[in-house]
């Protein structure tokens, strides 16, 4: 008799023949299949978007056509080439563009505010796409990340507030009040994420549903209280006052006006690595990864299953905060009830990297580069502002098709992520728990 769920596999009779050859080949790759794999798929969404920017240029109304398909001499309103020129090219800073400062002319910097913004992107990402990862590996599926850094971005702005008369002026007083208010960031993240934990853990909540509506009590709360109480003087947003200016994170060979710190950058990468760490190579990460895979084995090993929820929930909802953490310091120097999607936008990047810190770095570029580049084409081109959204969605999509089919195999039980993997765990617990005995003997 097999065991039936995603924990613990699915009877392979149970799976069509079909399903099984269209899986079967994605569910057991290696880092480097999947790579080429992934780098065909943006090729075949290029592809694709190409011919939606085809067929949208063709029924839209213009008296020039931008593009016109050779031999046939068929006019089209918007030009595919010149959309994913600017799309690309843009985010980068226009190295490539021709008439531009590029490659050919030496003048041309990386260190320009339109590449600026892709990295702040990236930076912002690298944060809220680890907090979602941190609680898929535990079996966790975490869509608060955007309350939780909701919550950990005005935690930080009012701190900073609070201490700044308290320190004399100065680089040193900026240094602490950045990590004064990063730690006051964490602190509230991670506390609005213990919320769902403990409700997953001790009153078995769905934490999708907890997760939801607590995003929708951070921002409203968040919003009244800057609206009544925290609001600066005079201003006709919903923001608190600007945290000085010695305490928000500088930008460093970049201009003064980019919004991108190079420090940030090297904080998430640090962060990711610190992460890989803990998960792969501390006892709180073997729990945390088993418990994700195999509550019950888990629990025969030792582990205490819902203390390790709570705590998988607490440090995802704390790196959450201290992106959000980032984005006052770094970005907009306050907190402003207009706070971007980033929390949702972890979600994909998470599901890109495979839910492993190490993928999260050129997930986040990725997703930074095509957030960056689809505000690019809305300045340099007329193409609709929807079909950008379609175009970045059409990547995003086929590049995590390889990784969503690889889940779907580990469900139904094929490769080496299906049963295999799972009796692995359980051997591991096994042996973890006879370690155990014979030590308490």
């Amino acid at each position: 008799m097999s065991d039936s769920g995603p924990g613990s596999g699915t009877d392979p009779d149970r799976v069509p023949s079909l399903a099984r050859r269209v899986l079967a080949p994605f569910a057991d790759r290696s880092v480097a299949e999947r790579l080429v794999i992934s780098l065909a798929a943006i090729v075949l969404s290029i592809a694709v978007g190409f011919v939606i920017v085809l067929v949208s240029g063709r029924v839209a109304e213009c008296t020039t056509a931008a593009w016109t398909m050779p031999v046939t001499g068929m006019g089209f309103c918007y030009d595919p080439v010149e959309v994913y020129v600017v799309l690309f090219n843009g985010a980068l800073g226009y190295p490539f563009a021709v008439g531009e400062p590029g490659l050919l002319n030496p003048t041309w910097s990386p260190f320009n505010l339109s590449f600026g913004l892709t990295l702040s992107e990236t930076t912002l990402l690298i944060f809220t796409g680890l907090s979602v990862a941190v609680a898929f590996r535990a079996g966790l599926f975490n869509i608060g990340t955007q309350g939780q850094l909701v919550v950990g971005a005005l935690a930080t702005a009012l701190t900073v507030l609070a201490a700044a008369p308290l320190l004399p002026e100065g680089p040193a007083a900026g240094v602490v009040l950045i990590l004064v208010g990063t730690a006051a960031g964490a602190v509230g993240g991670g506390f609005w994420g213990a919320i769902p934990g403990a409700l997953k853990a001790y009153a078995d909540a769905n934490e999708v549903i907890t997760t939801i509506m607590l995003n929708f009590v951070a921002a409203n709360v968040a919003y009244v209280l800057v609206l009544e109480v925290f609001r600066a003087e005079g201003s006709s947003v919903v923001a608190t006052r600007y945290v000085p200016e010695y305490a928000q994170i500088r930008p460093w060979l970049f201009s003064d006006s980019s919004d991108f710190a190079l420090v940030a950058l090297a904080a998430g990468v640090v962060c990711i690595a610190g992460l890989y760490y803990l998960l792969e190579h501390t006892p709180f990460g073997y729990d945390l990864r088993t418990s994700g895979v195999q509550a019950a084995a888990a629990e025969y090993g030792g582990v205490n299953a819902k203390l390790t929820t709570v705590r998988a929930m607490t440090l995802s909802g704390a790196i959450g905060g201290i992106g959000g953490s980032v984005w006052v310091l770094m970005s907009e120097g306050r907190w402003m009830a207009s706070v971007p999607d980033l929390g949702f936008d972890g979600i994909t990047v998470s599901i890109l990297a495979g839910n492993n810190p190490i993928g999260v770095l050129p997930a986040a570029f990725l997703f930074g580069l095509l957030k960056g580049g689809a505000l690019e084409i809305g300045f340099q081109t007329d193409v609709p502002t929807e079909l950008v959204g379609v175009l970045r969605g059409l990547i995003i999509l086929f590049v995590a098709m390889p990784e969503f089919f690889r889940m779907i195999g580990r469900f139904v039980g094929m490769g080496s992520g299906g049963t295999g993997g799972v009796a692995a765990t359980s051997s591991e617990a096994g042996e973890a728990a006879t370690e155990g005995g014979e030590t308490d003997a």
